[in-house]
């Protein structure tokens, strides 16, 4: 069953578009294969907020015994993993690395996880009206959905990480091994001693989740200011180098921009790309940020 349809936005970078369509070519596979399964609920482009942190999380599978998240990628030409988790994919003819979206989707399951079990006595009832059941014990899946015109060096990338990247094509017979549904005849006959969410506990986690859901601020789609004289974008991120995916958002330490490629911060202050000086601040006027300097008295537009 299809909870909620991926949320389309509206952008020109092409980088952000090849990542909505890859988004948009899960969510089809997803809708085809279990809209009108009873037991397994999809929530396209999941998103929450918990203990200051946001989350996004591109696909959430919930069915009886636990939970798979579903980070999509996309990527063309060849994906090579190192036996220490570090990827790296072609781009025309040059290999560059690239952040693990396999750490990606960890992250986001921890937060997941720390956020229903804290509010587990909202969410499932108390067993023999004594002690609430958790969320720890369940079954947890993660998985990474890439371009199906990519190639994967599967020989060479670590086992376990291998059977986490699956093509897009691929994505619903690999949720079917992993969740391994049975009926329940066939999983008493076959001793299933895995802990299973009945129907009245399933709809309860589903009607938390939409209802608690908080929306992320708006993602903005960079139009990347360079300094003058230069080629060099004036922000990018400062762990990936990312120029267009990112989000502008106020916090303890001022403005920054939330890099979503590695989900890396980084502030928007920084020294004057006129004359270099570091006396500067960042001002916001409604979506647009720019940087004011203090020596040389010059306004230039961040985003």
């Amino acid at each position: 069953m299809i909870l909620k349809d991926k949320q389309i936005i509206n952008a020109v970078d092409p980088r952000t578009l090849a990542g909505q369509q890859q988004e948009k070519d899960v969510a089809f596979y997803l809708r085809r294969a279990f809209k009108d399964h009873k037991n397994v609920h999809v929530i396209n482009d999941f998103k929450f907020t918990h203990n200051g942190e946001n989350a996004q999380i591109d696909h959430l599978i919930i069915y009886p015994f636990g939970f798979v998240l579903i980070e999509s990628k996309s990527i063309n030409g060849e994906v090579n993993v190192n036996k220490e988790g570090e990827w790296s994919r072609t781009v025309g003819n040059k290999w560059i690395g690239m952040a693990s979206p396999i750490k990606q989707v960890e992250l986001q399951q921890k937060l997941l996880k720390e956020y229903l079990q804290e509010h587990r006595l909202d969410i499932l009832p108390k067993l023999f009206g004594i002690k609430a059941q958790g969320f720890g014990m369940r079954c947890w899946h993660n998985m990474c959905a890439i371009s199906s015109n990519s190639i994967i060096a599967r020989d060479s990338i670590p086992k376990t990480i291998s059977e986490q990247v699956v093509k897009t094509e691929f994505i619903p017979d690999k949720l079917k091994k992993v969740m391994k549904l049975r009926s329940k005849i066939v999983s008493t006959l076959t001793l299933d001693s895995r802990a299973e969410f009945n129907q009245d506990e399933l709809q309860s986690i589903i009607s938390f989740l939409l209802k608690k859901q908080e929306p992320l601020p708006n993602k903005v789609d960079i139009k990347p200011t360079f300094c003058e004289g230069s080629s060099e974008p004036l922000l990018k991120c400062k762990k990936c180098n990312e120029t267009h995916n990112l989000t502008p958002q106020y916090g303890r330490y001022g403005y920054f921009a939330k890099c979503h490629a590695c989900d890396t911060n980084t502030s928007l202050k920084m020294p004057c790309p006129e004359c270099k000086s570091k006396n500067t601040k960042v001002s916001k006027n409604k979506t647009v940020y720019s940087l004011i300097c203090s020596d040389c008295h010059s306004k230039t537009q961040i985003i």
